[in-house]
């Protein structure tokens, strides 16, 4: 039953990640952070949570198979929750312990669908 119910979302992030050329999934970002750490990438997802103040704000991004915090340092610049957003910006891996990864994407361009 499951994954019955995980389909209609996995249906809805294959459709934002193909409106957002060359975007990587989360999880492979997570997986291996460390390659990607200072690069600039593509993710694709909906949006989850979202809190913005005084010129910052941060939401983060669900694409099916993971989630990540996007920082953004554009004024009164955040999506609101249940939006279908494809961002690029600079990836940055914050830690690594065990088999959790901690990451957090800086902002540079952002589409919302």
């Amino acid at each position: 039953m499951r994954i019955r119910s995980l389909l209609p979302f996995t249906a809805i992030a294959l459709l934002v990640l193909t409106a957002c050329p060359g975007a990587k999934s989360i999880q492979s970002l997570l997986d291996d952070p460390g390659q990607y750490d200072g690069k600039t990438v593509r993710i694709a997802g909906e949006v989850t949570q979202s809190i913005g103040a005084l010129g910052i704000g941060g939401y983060q991004v669900n694409d099916g198979t993971g989630t990540l915090l996007v920082v953004t340092k554009t004024l009164g610049s955040t999506p609101r929750v249940g939006a279908r957003v494809g961002v690029e910006g600079t990836f940055r891996s914050a830690y690594t312990v065990g088999s959790h990864s901690g990451a957090v994407l800086i902002e540079s361009k952002r589409k919302t669908e």
